[in-house]
């Protein structure tokens, strides 16, 4: 399915001209975090957040808040991983559509962006999660790739999860194999794991170990 399908037009862009008491009408009937602005040539301009309407007086024109119009958007051709950016860095729920034009077409809601998410292999296919972590300059996709089916996995995604200045985290979904012999190559090439959703019979092993040590040296 084109994600161009999933665009929206049943709310249409409020005038710049509009007073700002029909932006914060709008918003009470709706549970959107953002209403969409165009000129009075029918160009979009932006958006305007339910934060900012409520905290303007209801007898002002919108264009009398210009300083609070928000200018994000994607086009009809962005991916939907870019959209799903999008969405997060503008803190929005739903986001303008724009034609290589820069025309106007509707917007998308967040919740549909993040079903075809859900509905990935990722989430859909059975199989194992794991989350290792390696030094920011240290690891390498195609490495992690060759040590997934270098065990008969299937590498079914991968995303980086979490980074700072020195390390990284990688989280994998892993099928058509069980996760302890892929977890102990990946402990062969120095990477740390964080988490494994299977059993990790290495972690088990050294638990016995422990406890066996603990016996003896009580003897």
């Amino acid at each position: 399915m084109k994600l161009s399908e999933f665009i929206i037009n049943d709310i249409k862009p409020l005038n710049s001209n509009s007073e700002i008491g029909e932006l914060q009408m709008l918003f009470n009937q709706l549970t959107f975090s953002h209403i969409p602005i165009k000129d009075d040539n029918g160009n979009y301009i932006g958006c305007f957040s339910e934060t900012d309407a409520h905290c303007f007086e209801s007898t002002k024109l919108l264009s009398d808040y210009k300083f609070s119009i928000e200018s994000f958007f994607v086009h009809n051709t962005t991916l939907w991983l870019d959209v799903l950016e999008a969405f997060a860095i503008n803190h929005a729920n739903i986001m303008p559509v724009l034609n290589a034009q820069n025309e106007y077409l509707g917007y998308y809601e967040l919740n549909d962006i993040i079903s075809l998410f859900s509905h990935s292999p990722f989430f859909t296919e059975t199989g194992g999660i794991l989350v290792i972590e390696k030094g920011v300059n240290d690891y390498s996709f195609s490495e992690i790739s060759q040590i997934v089916e270098s065990n008969n996995g299937k590498l079914l995604g991968a995303f980086v999860s979490k980074m700072n200045t020195d390390l990284i985290q990688v989280t994998l979904k892993i099928g058509n194999t069980g996760l302890n012999d892929i977890i102990q190559t990946f402990r062969r090439y120095s990477y740390n794991i964080v988490s494994g959703h299977e059993e990790d019979t290495y972690i088990e092993s050294l638990k016995e170990r422990s406890d066996y040590l603990k016996k003896y040296l009580n003897i």
